[in-house]
């Protein structure tokens, strides 16, 4: 059956970053699919109350492993601690990254006065730490029975950011969207074809899932402004992800590499 392509029985899958906003999306997805999932998180973070919520209905399933992306150390650390309690993995999704949602209007700044080290921050995660994620999850899965991974993108590594979004929000300047954030997620789509060409013989499919703009909790002005830029007319709902991050994990895209999936309701079709 067609069906059984998309299952995940007895697999391990990994997720960065999954206790924040999307994070309990696709641990869900795999769960759903049939996999245990290592929810990997940065050690006393807080978890959402989506990720608590489906911790205690998953049981052993789901288990949480403290880990900073941005630190090797850390990542080898869990991913001993993984294999050991729930086997070698054989889906990675990175998604732990540093995004700017809308502030209160109190401490922006002009783009020639950006400053540079929350420019480097979001490369240092976004970037940086999906790459020494891929070098210890992805070393050991070419070094062994092969799987799937799938960088976390943004439809902003292949558009700019429209700054009339915000231009309603109240401050004493405009909002201003980082051009760090699509720059990061840029190079992340770019390292995914470089990782799915070096390990494509060794079993190792490396595929970008991007996004567009999912619902939590926004103002209804910009829900109204992104919806009406999209041909979809909406945003994102986290049912709308689940489906395309599972293809993507199982042999559904057995024959899938290199590839960008952008689930954005048409938002760059424009």
């Amino acid at each position: 059956m067609t069906s059984a392509l998309f299952r995940l029985d007895n697999q391990t899958a990994v997720v960065t970053g999954a206790c924040g906003k999307l994070g309990p999306i696709w641990a869900e997805a795999l769960l759903d699919a049939g996999a245990s999932v290592a929810a990997l998180e940065l050690a006393g973070a807080r978890e959402s109350a989506v990720f608590a919520a489906l911790s205690e209905r998953s049981g052993d399933r789901l288990r949480r492993f403290d880990c900073d992306v941005t630190n090797r150390a850390s990542i080898q650390q869990a991913a001993d601690a993984v294999a050991a309690q729930l086997g070698e993995p054989s889906v990675l999704v990175n998604n732990a990254g540093v995004d700017q949602p809308p502030d209160s209007g109190g401490n922006r700044a002009p783009i020639d006065q950006l400053a540079i080290e929350d420019f480097r921050r979001m490369v240092e995660v976004n970037l940086l730490g999906t790459f020494q994620m891929t070098q210890v999850f992805g070393g050991r899965m070419a070094g062994g029975q092969g799987g799937a991974i799938i960088n976390i993108g943004s439809l902003y590594a292949s558009v700019s950011p429209d700054q009339r979004f915000y231009d309603h929000l109240p401050g004493d300047l405009p909002f201003l969207k980082s051009p760090a954030y699509g720059a990061s997620k840029a190079a992340v789509v770019n390292m995914t074809k470089y990782f799915s060409t070096l390990w494509g013989t060794q079993g190792v499919r490396v595929n970008t899932l991007s996004p567009g703009g999912v619902l939590a909790g926004q103002d209804e002005k910009f829900r109204s402004k992104y919806g009406a830029r999209v041909p979809l007319g909406r945003m994102a709902e986290a049912d709308d992800l689940k489906g395309p991050l599972v293809f993507l994990a199982s042999r559904a895209s057995s024959y899938v590499t290199g590839y960008e999936l952008r689930v954005d309701g048409g938002f760059t079709a424009w």
